[in-house]
This record gives C-alpha cells, sequence and structure tokens, in this order.
C-alpha cells in the first residue's frame, strides 16, 4: 500500500518538512517514535512525501515546517510551536496535540491525503 501526503500552507519555501508516520497511539505524536520518518524541501509552497510498501491498517501523519533548518519544532517560552504544524484529518486541538483516533486514516487501498499546517 501506499499512502501519499501532500502538506499546504506554507509561507514561503524556506526551510524543510518533517513527516512522521505512526502505527500507535503509544508513539503519538512523539517526535522519534515515529513508525517511518522522512524530511522533504518546499516547492512552490507546498511538500509532497509518499510512504510504501505499508500493511493495510490504521496510521496517523503529523507534519512541522522546520523553517530554520535546526531539526526540531521550535516553541516559545510558554511550549507553544511558534513553526507551522499539522496532522492527518487536519485534526486540531487548542492546547494539545489531537488523539490518535481523531487524527486516524485507514489505509485498505492506497490512498492520498491533504494536510494544512498552521
Amino acid at each position: 500500500m501506499v499512502l501519499t501526503v501532500q502538506v499546504y500552507g506554507f509561507g514561503d519555501n524556506t526551510g524543510k518538512t518533517f513527516v512522521g508516520l505512526y502505527r500507535t497511539s503509544d508513539a503519538w505524536p512523539e517526535v522519534k517514535k515515529q513508525y517511518i520518518g522522512k524530511v522533504v524541501s518546499i516547492t512552490n509552497k507546498s511538500a509532497v512525501v509518499s510512504f510504501d510498501q505499508l500493511t493495510p491498517g490504521t496510521y496517523a501523519v503529523a507534519v512541522f515546517h522546520d523553517k530554520n533548518n535546526n531539526g526540531i519544532l521550535d516553541k516559545n517560552m510558554l511550549g507553544m510551536p511558534v513553526e507551522r504544524y499539522g496532522f492527518s484529518n487536519n485534526a486540531r486541538e487548542i492546547f494539545s496535540a489531537p488523539s490518535f483516533n481523531s487524527a486516524s486514516v485507514d489505509l485498505s487501498t492506497d490512498k492520498a491525503i491533504g494536510i494544512y499546517i498552521k
């Protein structure tokens, strides 16, 4: 199976996009605990990444725009992200990441999804 993710909402083409694919809620959405992680370039204010050879099942995707290329999602003094980020299903919570279930995608055939980062 192939899951293709198109990420929109970049203000410009600087930096990179970090994309994490998760299979379980236990790891969600911890950086470095993803099932597969990829870093992709931004072109025309969007980014595309494909995950192939996946087994059927439930997955969730978390992305962030590493605008300054430092390899982390920068946060302010209150712990709030200052770089754009998003999740599959465009799931959002106000003060935390959405649940794995609200961001989950059922993969039983090849699928393409879009994520808008804010």
